[in-house]
This record gives C-alpha cells, sequence and structure tokens, in this order.
C-alpha cells in the first residue's frame, strides 16, 4: 500500500527522510519535491527500480534520458568525466538551482547506464530531495510526472498527485506545493553550451 508523508522543507524530520530512505534502498518508487516539479524517483544503483520506471514511462530502460539528483557537486567526478575550468564556473554559478546539465558521462556509471556516453545532473534547491540523496548515500535518478491534460502540464498539488500515482509507487512526498515549471536543460557535454529545454532557470548564468 503507498502512502503519502507530509514532511517540511524549512527542516526536514530525519525521521520521514529514513522512512523514504530505506523504501528507496528496498528498490521503491517514490516521488518528490524538487525547486521546480514534483519528481518520480529511485536508487540509481537498482536495476529493478529503474525498470520499473521504465515501465510506467512506456520507453525502453536502454532509451531513457533521465538525471541523476546529487546533493552538491561533490559526486561530479563519481559519474562525470573531467570537465574543463569554464564549464565548471557555470555549474557552481547555477547550483543548486532549477537547472539539468548534461555533461560527458565516465566508466563508473551504474551497470544500467555504461553504455550513455551522456549523463544529466541536477542539484535541486530543495532540501528534501537533497537530504534524501545524503541520506541514500548516491543520487536518485528522476523523471518528471508530466501530466496529461496539456493545460496543466505539470501537476501542483501533492494530493492530486498521490490520488493519481498511488497504485504504481511506494511513497508520495507532500513538500508543499510544486512549480508548474521544469528545469532549464542545458547540454555542455561539447564544451559550448546547447540549450535544449528552456524552463525555470534563468539564462542569465551565461552573461
Amino acid at each position: 500500500m503507498s502512502e503519502l508523508i507530509r514532511i517540511y522543507e524549512e527542516n526536514p524530520n530525519p525521521k520521514e527522510i529514513n522512512k523514504v530512505v530505506q523504501v528507496l534502498r528496498k528498490g521503491g518508487l517514490v516521488i518528490y519535491p524538487t525547486d521546480t516539479v514534483y519528481g518520480l524517483g529511485c536508487d540509481i544503483t537498482n536495476s529493478r527500480a529503474l525498470e520499473k520506471i521504465a515501465r510506467i514511462k512506456g520507453i525502453k530502460l536502454a532509451k531513457a534520458n533521465w538525471s541523476f539528483i546529487c546533493a552538491d557537486l561533490s559526486n561530479l567526478s563519481d559519474y562525470v568525466r573531467q570537465i574543463d575550468t569554464a564549464t565548471f564556473k557555470i555549474l557552481k554559478r547555477a547550483l543548486p538551482g532549477p537547472y539539468t546539465f548534461i555533461l560527458p558521462g565516465n566508466n563508473n556509471l551504474p551497470k544500467d547506464f555504461k553504455k550513455k556516453k551522456t549523463v544529466g545532473i541536477r542539484v535541486p534547491d530543495n532540501a528534501i530531495a537533497k537530504a534524501l540523496v545524503e541520506g541514500l548515500g548516491n543520487p536518485i535518478v528522476s523523471t518528471s510526472i508530466r501530466d496529461e491534460d496539456e493545460l496543466l502540464e505539470y501537476t501542483t498539488d501533492p494530493e492530486l498527485i498521490y490520488e493519481k500515482w498511488q497504485n504504481l509507487i511506494d511513497i508520495v512526498i507532500d513538500g508543499g506545493y510544486g512549480d508548474n515549471m521544469a528545469s532549464t536543460v542545458i547540454d555542455l557535454s561539447e564544451g559550448e553550451p546547447e540549450i535544449i529545454r528552456e524552463g525555470k532557470g534563468d539564462l542569465n548564468i551565461f552573461s
């Protein structure tokens, strides 16, 4: 039976965070708040959980382009090839924040991502997401939960999200109303920044 858990971003309750972390460790799926839209995520090292998300999204796992939610930039070298100073300065300026950066992946990517040449890195400015990643000890894979209603695009009310997703996932974290604008996606894998999707993140980080 899935659960709706209220966690306050101003002061995430360690006991509640730990409860969600244990679910992630066992291969559970969690919907959680970020600094943009609510995300659907699991442990990046758990193949069974990754397959479940791929099935829900109706895609093959090998074709999935999901981002890694990180607590900060300290884990970058775990998954990303060495980047130049200019690229690192952009990341430092923008993160934590509402951006997803596509960077060149290295040979240490978890087994289900081994064939990927690039990886999407996200460091949301959200205490709940950060606490989950720190508790788990490695990033969470993340994909947005788009709404079929094209006028809405993203559901912002956690109770409505729970109503819709409760039979597919293990926990929905109610961290208050979400945003309805996704992150700005920027490809830095080839050096020169390429804007893939304009979203909540301001493009002034380049000026």
